[in-house]
């Protein structure tokens, strides 16, 4: 049981949907518990295919956060869905989460393997104390990268000690290679970017928006959020070809429109949007920080950033623009690598393993227990 609490549709909800959508190469069968006000996202996992357990709309702010939480409604609900169900192993995924279905699952009698997407709720002050409570009382954890398990290893040793890293897979034959639009058709001398994520502070989408205006090249923007409205009124202060178009659930045509595709975020746990690029033959222009330069190899699948800032991002699309072959021969090589290092299938075989791994611990232990 995957327990999905939060409102955006972004990489962890829709690694959720990759594993929920395949049995057999999981080895698992999935449902979702869903607490959520998004009904576009409750909608997300329905239309998939994936069993969705809707708790119904509910209210995502702190006050809320606590009561269900720590309250007994929720925890009484989702336990009594767990043993309904018959639930081998509760999968809690971000902060949402953690609380409730660590007491949901302990209450249920059932093990928790719990995915780290991010490091931010080890460390604000706000969230870390429910994040460490939860984790003490969870068997395994599966981290995305090796960033990931490397930051919790140094704040949180004994909970690296139960973890181990499992890439998030793309499916190479749904974000296969387009057709290259040619990288000066839309304005001579131009080059062609995108960039798709979530539009939230943490990933410095304003810094594409600088860098778009300082090199003079094209991009468009595939995502939203709470930021856009700044971003779209920063692109048009500065002058920026920018082109907001939301968010789209089927990317696909944005990103083989464009030459190259951006990563800004500050220390990107893995990056799913930037594997996804890479897997369509497109290379990457991103901040040589977090997970990224495990799956961005520095002028071989795309461009690393050492300098956090628009100018030295604006200077590395410079270079791209300057080399348009080269930029061919990356794509290749990325989509390479995305197909033999970063499959779906090779995702699905380590979370097969974590599920095993966690079911089979808990077994052990029930038996020295009655024994």
């Amino acid at each position: 049981m995957h327990v999905v609490v939060g409102g955006d549709i972004g990489g962890a909800e829709r690694v959720v949907a990759e594993l929920a959508t395949r049995p057999e190469p999981t080895a698992a069968d999935h449902q979702v518990a869903l607490f959520t006000p998004n009904r576009a996202l409750a909608a997300y996992f329905v239309d998939v295919g994936v069993r969705v357990h809707d708790r119904g709309p509910v209210r995502e702010n702190p006050l809320s956060y606590l009561f269900r939480s720590f309250g007994p409604t929720d925890a009484r609900w989702l336990s009594s869905l767990l043993a309904r169900e018959s639930i081998d192993v509760v999968h809690t995924h971000t902060f949402g989460s953690h609380v409730l279905g660590t007491r949901a699952a302990q209450r249920a009698g059932k093990p928790q393997l719990r995915t780290e997407h991010h490091v931010m709720h080890y460390f604000d002050p706000s969230c870390s104390p429910f994040t460490r409570w939860a984790a003490a009382r969870t068997d395994r954890f599966v981290a995305v990268s090796d960033y990931v398990r490397g930051v919790v290893a140094r704040t949180a040793p004994r909970v690296a000690e139960r973890m181990t890293v499992v890439r998030n897979g793309v499916d190479t034959a749904h974000f296969a290679p387009g057709e290259r639009a040619a990288p000066h058709e839309a304005r001579a001398g131009a080059l062609h970017l995108g960039i798709v994520c979530r539009l939230t502070a943490w990933k410095r989408v304003h810094l594409a928006v600088e860098a778009a205006a300082l090199s003079r090249c094209e991009l468009v923007v595939i995502g939203d959020g709470e930021e856009r409205a700044r971003l779209e009124a920063m692109a048009k202060e500065r002058g920026a070809a920018v082109r907001f178009v939301g968010y789209r659930p089927d990317p696909r045509p944005f990103v083989a429109a464009c030459d190259a595709i951006l990563s800004t975020a500050e220390s990107e746990p893995l990056g799913l949007s930037v594997l996804e690029a890479l897997s369509m033959g497109r290379p990457v222009i991103a901040f040589a920080a977090g997970g990224v330069p495990e799956i961005v190899e520095h002028e071989r699948t795309g461009f690393l950033v050492q300098e956090a800032t628009a100018a030295a991002l604006a200077t590395a699309i410079a270079r791209a623009q300057a080399d348009p072959a080269a930029l061919g021969r990356m794509g290749d090589n990325g989509r390479r690598f995305a197909v033999e290092q970063c499959s779906i299938e090779r995702m699905c075989e380590g979370y097969a393993a974590a599920y095993a791994d966690t079911n089979a611990n808990a077994n052990a232990t029930a038996k020295v227990g009655a024994s």
